[in-house]
């Protein structure tokens, strides 16, 4: 398992909050540079026996060591347990979102082997296997492989324009590539 510098993430946070005072940086607005608790270890283990999977390490020691979402790329790290909250203090639940937490659908096979680039438009089938970490808008998502050969993988989504493409090696990377950009 992955072992995250919890500190020193929220110190860099914290360091693009301060630079970002009027969240001008995309995606700011929704996730406000702010981080939710960590998962305790038996949620997480509940959320993956209630849907038939491992979560990838990296991804699975984040959320019990660094937050549950949402500073991170593109509008936030959408939560694995719950519904972000919008800005007025509600709970939301985005359809992807839902659609994602379905009973068997995490646990189904991911269904490509390759990229599949171009326009592919919008296709639930093509997303069964995968976990949605972020939304950039537009129907674009960044979405965590589950199984198969591409475990671990960050695959993006963008249906009218880009299809269905690596976009990442591992969370830790993709993750890391927004601290630092």
């Amino acid at each position: 398992m992955a072992n995250w510098d919890a500190a020193a993430i929220r110190a860099r946070i914290q360091e693009m909050a301060a630079r970002d005072p009027d969240r001008d940086r995309f995606g700011a607005e929704t996730h406000r540079y702010a981080l939710a608790p960590r998962l305790p270890a038996a949620e997480i283990r509940a959320f993956e026996e209630t849907h038939g999977i491992a979560l990838p390490g990296e991804y699975r020691s984040f959320v019990a060591e660094v937050g549950n979402g949402p500073a991170g790329p593109a509008h936030g790290l959408m939560p694995l347990t719950a519904p972000r909250p919008e800005a007025d203090g509600e709970w939301a639940a985005d359809d992807e979102w839902e659609q994602d937490r379905l009973p068997g659908r995490l646990a189904e096979p991911f269904p490509l082997t390759e990229p599949l680039p171009g326009r592919i438009g919008a296709s639930a089938e093509l997303t069964r296997g995968t976990l949605m970490l972020a939304e950039h808008g537009c129907g674009i998502f960044d979405r965590l492989v589950l199984n198969g050969p591409h475990v671990g993988e960050i695959w993006q989504l963008d249906p009218d324009w880009g299809g269905f493409v690596p976009v990442s090696p591992g969370f830790r990377s993709w993750y890391t590539d927004w601290l630092t950009s």
